[in-house]
């Protein structure tokens, strides 16, 4: 609230008007005065029960008062904001007058115990997930059956909450990833890739119109690794960007360019905190990835390892072989790449593997299902 009111301070003073409340806080007044009065209410009924030993503690209207109410559901509204509230606070971060606001007017007070905005964002998440061992302990300690029924019935309703919430979260979390991927990994036309091919200017159009970069914005899609490495060509090595996604492999070439995200530019493209740090700082610098190659099909990629007799020979270090095969298992392109420690190397070795033989168990049991001919009538 300390961050909250002051911003609401100095934007009556005409500062930091561009920045957005609720993207920032959300429905935050309104958890705070539902939070307040559950709390209250129930330690009412307990000051009650203590000074009136006569008096019944009867949580039961409480509860179906409270939990029954708005109260999950306010905290779901703050929870499912949450992802999109850190994405724009490390956008505004880099401002410097933002900046001033954090560290000059709100940290610096003493009720914030040198904790940090996105410390303390994260607050209520926790609270919510209190919930249910709040009332597994009245559950427990209750002596009338009807209550420990509806109790136990209202617990397991917030744990399914809660669960449903968890599912959002990651799936707006994925969302918000490839959204800013899509902004990041730039897919050039299949004649700027590969000059053999030939393409009249009157039909580039018509071409462009069937855009690959539609292949990130599936939500069913996951990220399973990414990072930087080297591929080895026949007269350099180049600095590569690879994408280990759970059907295909992308790899990219890392690009730079002048215009820098972030900054005191509020019209910027703010940066996904759930990236990789290295991936995060590359796009402040203002770099992106151009794609290198066709994506490559898990089921259509084969891993090798190199030989340490290969490393000595050719000055190979921490190197290994993708090969992408087409449908007719004919190699249509490979890639050797070198990781920077043995370390990294084996981690993306066994993170390709594992995604293979997810992909392939996966690929199998849909055939299986698919193929799965119906019980033989009895009358036949």
């Amino acid at each position: 609230k300390i961050f909250m009111n002051t911003l609401k301070y100095l934007q009556s003073n005409e500062f930091l008007l561009d920045v957005d409340l609720w993207r920032l806080f959300a429905n935050l007044e309104e958890l705070n005065k539902r939070s307040l009065s559950f709390l209250k209410t129930f330690f009412e009924t307990v000051k009650e029960h203590v000074s009136r030993s006569d008096s019944p503690m009867d949580f039961s209207s409480i509860l179906r008062k409270f939990f029954q109410g708005d109260l999950c559901q306010t905290h779901q509204i703050y929870c499912l904001n949450y992802t999109s509230a850190v994405f724009y606070l490390e956008n505004l971060r880099q401002r410097e007058d933002f900046g001033i606001y954090l560290k000059q007017w709100c940290e610096q007070n003493e009720q914030c115990k040198r904790l940090h905005l996105p410390e303390l964002l994260v607050t209520p998440l926790h609270r919510l997930t209190r919930y249910p061992l709040l009332l597994n302990n009245i559950w427990k300690r209750s002596t009338d059956e009807t209550e420990k029924g509806f109790v136990w019935s209202l617990k397991e309703k917030v744990e399914k909450s809660i669960r449903d919430l968890e599912g959002k979260v990651k799936w707006l979390d994925n969302f918000q990833k490839f959204r800013q991927l899509q902004e990041v990994i730039v897919w050039p036309q299949v004649w700027d890739r590969d000059k053999r091919f030939f393409v009249p200017e009157c039909l580039k159009q018509s071409l462009r119109e069937n855009s690959s970069e539609n292949i990130l914005s599936s939500a069913k899609r996951r990220l399973l690794h990414e990072g930087r490495l080297t591929l080895a060509e026949s007269t350099r090595l180049l600095d590569v960007y690879l994408f280990l996604f759970d059907d295909f492999l992308l790899i990219t070439k890392i690009k730079r360019n002048k215009k820098k995200y972030g900054g005191s530019d509020t019209g910027s493209i703010p940066v996904c905190p759930s990236l990789t740090p290295e991936l995060q700082s590359f796009i402040r610098e203002g770099g992106f990835c151009t794609v290198l190659d066709q994506p490559i099909p898990l089921d259509r990629l084969t891993l090798k390892n190199i030989d340490p007799v290969h490393i000595t020979v050719f000055s190979l270090r921490n190197a290994f072989l993708i090969q992408h095969e087409n449908r007719y298992r004919q190699c249509i392109a490979v890639f050797l790449l070198q990781a920077q420690t043995e370390t990294a190397k084996k981690t993306w070795m066994s993170q390709l593997e594992t995604a293979i033989s997810n992909y392939t168990t996966q690929r199998e049991t849909k055939k299986s299902t698919a193929f799965c001919s119906p019980a033989e009538s009895s009358e036949i």
